[in-house]
């Protein structure tokens, strides 16, 4: 395949505990669903709990993230104006008890040693937790969802064991903010971005340049 054959690659910044990564997914399955061409996704983890955890690797819900009440009370009141936007139902508007490390640790190391697998591990993440309000920070919910997308249970735990992949994802947490993202979804084409889960329409402009 030549450098003009090969498809357009959109960038995904993305943390499974944010509702509106899972909404802007419904958005940019609308518009891969109208694309004539092939579109590849290159997902770049995000860490949305970072600096908020105990040494035991619990969630410390007293940091100052500049997050209060209200800011909270209108983030259910988007994810709703979204829901009804894009006709999705959703176990729960805000998981801010649920840990995603784990999970995109288990993920990172699917992604680099059974790309053909990822995708559908992928879904199964944020299907868990979204549409069942499972706990994907939880060992034995991840087993299951990798058990149920053909992997071996082994995948996770030898993930969840593995230091250096640890330090390597959180390298990449760290690559994402030098490149200038702050919150997620984050969507990127060739040096631009459009940030949230923005409609299809939008994501059309970003990558073909339509107005």
């Amino acid at each position: 395949m030549s450098v003009d054959d090969a498809p357009d690659r959109l960038e995904v910044y993305a943390d499974y505990v944010c509702p509106f990564c899972y909404l802007g997914r419904q958005s940019l399955a609308r518009y891969r669903e109208r694309r004539d061409d092939p579109l590849e996704i290159e997902w770049h983890p995000y860490d949305l709990r970072r600096g908020k955890r105990n040494p035991d690797g619990s969630i410390d819900h007293d940091v100052d993230d500049g997050k209060d009440e209200e800011y909270f009370e209108q983030a259910k009141a988007n994810v709703r104006r979204l829901q009804e936007r894009y006709d999705v139902e959703m176990a729960q508007e805000i998981a801010a008890d649920v840990d995603s490390l784990e999970a995109q640790l288990v993920s990172w190391h699917v992604k680099r040693e059974s790309p053909e697998r990822w995708t559908a591990f992928d879904d199964a993440i944020y299907e868990a937790l979204w549409q069942d309000g499972r706990d994907i920070g939880d060992e034995d919910v991840l087993i299951d969802l990798a058990t149920d997308v053909d992997l071996p249970a082994d995948a996770v735990t030898e993930a969840l064991a593995d230091d250096d992949l640890r330090a390597t994802l959180e390298d990449r947490f760290d690559d994402a903010r030098k490149r200038g993202v702050t919150g997620v979804p984050t969507f990127v084409y060739e040096g631009h971005a459009a940030r949230g889960a923005v409609p299809p329409e939008q994501l059309e402009r970003l990558i073909e340049g339509e107005s």
